[in-house]
């Protein structure tokens, strides 16, 4: 009792910062003492499908990622999200309960940005608590991460357009505002704009983003690499695909990182038809800062060309024939052709045209 009394009479005082750790997890990660309400508020914070997404991009983000792919997929009412990132990593031990509340590698880093408080280890605790399903596909320590998280859309709604892409317009003191539904990929490219300096976030299907994380992979490892590389696995997540030998291998590698791939789309892949998509960031500045077209500069008329003909006096051709005749002479036999051949000489409104013959020696 008399331990139970101080214990509270110190709480009391000092509040819980001091005690603001509950269990040390290893590996950096730790589980943080919170109250009752501060659980059923994080599982509040998720209202919709955009809550995850930028919820995800904040996790990446605070991992260190330097690149970020968001892969979206729909199937009636099951919404599928992907993140693959290249950041700190997750050791094998907590891919299970990173998403258990108050579990957190940011003991001293949790950070205030514009959507708000992040890394008090509610964030994907609130994800998982709202989705079908919360996962890690694929991570380890230096590796990246890929996580996958399916949502019922009954259940959790999203905007109803989710294929506007946002745009910039230019308001009263030139100052520029984005418009434009607020579905997916405009808070994917909101967060893009806000962290154009630190990151780069690509968006697409599932297709879309395999694809681009094959090129990426192919961009940023040697061929030697690839070629020598036993197991693809041990490759950043970010650079995976790259090693894939033939179409099976890669779609096996993207089910790996939550990438539900056909065999026929990963050939497509391979052989190029399916492309790379842009980062946000040059999808911005290509769709709502391009370049307006160069205006066309009207010429003024060339002058008409003189219509008068030109005729060489034969004794002005025929000393014309005879030094072009002496030069080719020169170099003829060098190319083992007969030097003795007769140039032949034109003279035309624009121009006086020569003409010698090719005959090779026997």
């Amino acid at each position: 009792m008399a331990e139970d009394s101080l214990g509270s009479f110190v709480e009391s005082v000092c509040g819980e910062s001091h005690l603001r750790v509950e269990d040390d997890l290893g590996d950096g990660f730790v589980r943080l003492r919170s109250s009752e309400a501060e659980r059923r508020q994080a599982a509040q914070d998720i209202r919709c499908t955009e809550d995850i997404v930028i919820e995800m991009l904040r996790n990446a983000r605070d991992a260190g990622a330097r690149n970020i792919f968001l892969a979206v997929q729909r199937d009636d009412t099951a919404r599928s999200l992907v993140i693959v990132d290249d950041g700190a990593g997750i050791p094998e031990a907590m891919h299970g309960r990173i998403f258990e509340p108050r579990v957190t590698s940011k003991l001293d880093t949790a950070r205030m940005d514009k959507w708000g408080m992040h890394g008090r280890g509610m964030a994907l605790y609130s994800i998982a608590v709202n989705a079908e399903e919360a996962r890690v596909a694929s991570s380890a320590p230096g590796l990246g991460s890929a996580l996958a998280v399916t949502t019922d859309l009954d259940r959790l709604g999203e905007k109803t357009d989710q294929s506007t892409f946002p745009s910039f317009e230019v308001q009263e003191g030139g100052a520029h505002a984005m418009r434009g539904p607020k579905n997916i990929l405009r808070i994917a490219a909101e967060f893009a704009l806000e962290h154009r300096r630190d990151c780069s976030v690509y968006c697409g299907s599932f297709t879309e983003v395999a694809a681009t994380l094959y090129a990426f992979g192919m961009a940023t490892t040697s061929a030697a690499a690839r070629a020598f590389c036993e197991d693809a696995t041990a490759l950043p997540a970010v650079k995976r695909l790259a090693a894939a030998a033939d179409p099976a291998a890669l779609a096996a590698l993207a089910d790996g990182m939550g990438l539900t791939l056909s065999e026929r789309s990963a050939r497509r892949i391979i052989d190029g038809q399916i492309g790379p998509v842009s980062s946000l960031m040059d999808r911005l500045q290509a769709e709502s800062f391009a370049r307006p077209a160069a205006r066309k500069v009207r010429r003024a008329p060339a002058p008409s060309r003189d219509g008068r003909g030109l005729v060489l006096a034969p004794d002005d051709a025929d000393a014309l024939k005879a030094s072009v005749g002496r030069v080719f002479a020169d170099i003829a036999e060098r190319y083992y052709l007969d030097p003795s051949v007769e140039p032949e000489v034109r003279a035309g409104g624009d121009a006086i045209r020569i003409t010698i013959p090719v005959e090779k020696l026997r």
